[in-house]
C-alpha cells in the first residue's frame, strides 16, 4: 500500500510546483474544499510563481528544497512534459504524496525511470487522466460491462496549443504525447490492452505555421487490441478550435461515442441519443479523488485519477504510437 502522508489534523496542505495553466485550474478547485490549506509555490520563473501565490493566498518557494521545508501533504506536479524527473522523485523520497500532470515525460526512458523510483518511494500518487472521472466515461462503461467489442476509433482534432514548447519534439513528445493520450487512456480504460500499434504521420507542420517546430501535423495508427478488437487513432493538430477529441466504440448492436463532457449513443432504434456534460465537473472530481485518498478515505475506484504506475501503462502506449509514426514500422507492447 503507498505510504499517506498525513499528520493528525483534518488539513491537507498541499505545494504546486509549476504555476502554469493547469495549476491554476488545479487551484481553482482545491481553494473551494474545506480540508485543503494551498501553502507553497514553485516555478523556475518566479515572477509567474509569485502571481500565482498571491492570488491563492500561498507564499513562494524556491524548488524543491523549498516546498519541502513547508511541511506539506501533498504536491501537484505542473511542469512540461520535457521537465519532469528528478523533482517528484526527490518530492516521493521525502515522503511527500504526488498528483502528477500528463504526460509523465516527453520520452518513455524519463517516465520510465521516474516510476522505478515513484514504485521505491512507495508514496501516494495520481496522474491527471482526469477523463476517468467524467461523467460521460461512467455510463460509457456501465454500457459497455459484458459487452465484446469489435471495433474502436479514437480521435483528437485540434490546435496547436499556445505554448513555445509545444511544437518541439523534445520537449513536448509531439501531438499524440502531449494530447491524444488522453483518448489512448481511455481505449485502455473502456476496452483493453493494445498489444500492437502500426502509424503513420504527415511529417511537420508546413514552414511558417509552427515556426522552428518539428511535431507532425497529422498522425494515424492502427490499434490491435489484446482482446481481439482492432481500432484507429488519429490526431491533427492543424486547425484553430478543438474539433473533436473522444472514442466511438462499437459492439454488436450498439455505438457508444464519449469524451470528456459527451456522450452519444445508438442502438439502431432511433437517432441517436446525446448528451453534454460540464466538463469541469471532471476536474473537481480528480481533485477530490486525491485528497480523500490522501486523507485515507474511501475512494471509488472507477471515478478516480489513475496512480503513476497505471499512467505508465498509457505512457508506453502513446510513445510506442510515436514511435511507430517515426520509423513506418509496427511497435510491439509487452
Amino acid at each position: 500500500m503507498p505510504m499517506i502522508p498525513r499528520t493528525n489534523d483534518s488539513i491537507c496542505r498541499i505545494g504546486f510546483l509549476g504555476s502554469g495553466g493547469v495549476a491554476t485550474r488545479h487551484a481553482q478547485v482545491l481553494s473551494g474544499f474545506d480540508d485543503v490549506a494551498l501553502v507553497a509555490a514553485a516555478d523556475v520563473d518566479p515572477g509567474r510563481a509569485g502571481a500565482f501565490a498571491g492570488q491563492f493566498g500561498m507564499v513562494t518557494a524556491d524548488g524543491v528544497d523549498g516546498l519541502l521545508a513547508h511541511d506539506l501533504h501533498a504536491v501537484y506536479v505542473c511542469v512540461p512534459p520535457f521537465a519532469h524527473g528528478d523533482a517528484e522523485a526527490q518530492l516521493a523520497e521525502a515522503g511527500v504524496a504526488l498528483f502528477v500532470e500528463k504526460p509523465l515525460a516527453a520520452d518513455l526512458e524519463t517516465a520510465e525511470e521516474i516510476g522505478a523510483r515513484l514504485g521505491k518511494a512507495e508514496v501516494l500518487t495520481r496522474v491527471g487522466h482526469h477523463w476517468r472521472c467524467a461523467e460521460p466515461v461512467a455510463r460509457a462503461r456501465e454500457l459497455l460491462d459484458g459487452r465484446r467489442v469489435r471495433l474502436v476509433t479514437a480521435a483528437w482534432w485540434d490546435k496547436v496549443p499556445p505554448v513555445a514548447w509545444w511544437a518541439h519534439r523534445a520537449r513536448s513528445g509531439g501531438p499524440v504525447v502531449e494530447q491524444a493520450i488522453h483518448v489512448l487512456d481511455l481505449a485502455r480504460m473502456l476496452v483493453g490492452e493494445v498489444d500492437e500499434v502500426h502509424a503513420r504521420a504527415t511529417g511537420p507542420h508546413p514552414d511558417g505555421t509552427v515556426p522552428g517546430g518539428d511535431v507532425d501535423a497529422a498522425t494515424v495508427a492502427l490499434l490491435s487490441f489484446a482482446n481481439g478488437a482492432v481500432g484507429t487513432l488519429s490526431a491533427a493538430s492543424v486547425l484553430g478550435w478543438k474539433h473533436r477529441a473522444g472514442l466511438e466504440v462499437v459492439t454488436d448492436g450498439l455505438v457508444v461515442g464519449v469524451g470528456e463532457d459527451w456522450l452519444e449513443v445508438r442502438n439502431g432504434s432511433g437517432e441517436p441519443e446525446r448528451a453534454e456534460y460540464d466538463r469541469m465537473r471532471a476536474c473537481v472530481a480528480a481533485d477530490r479523488a486525491f485528497v480523500d485518498a490522501l486523507a485515507g478515505r474511501p475512494v471509488d475506484p472507477h471515478r478516480c485519477p489513475p496512480d503513476h504506475a497505471e499512467a505508465l501503462r498509457t505512457h508506453r502506449l502513446a510513445t510506442a504510437v510515436a514511435r511507430s509514426a517515426a520509423s513506418g514500422a509496427p511497435e510491439r507492447l509487452a
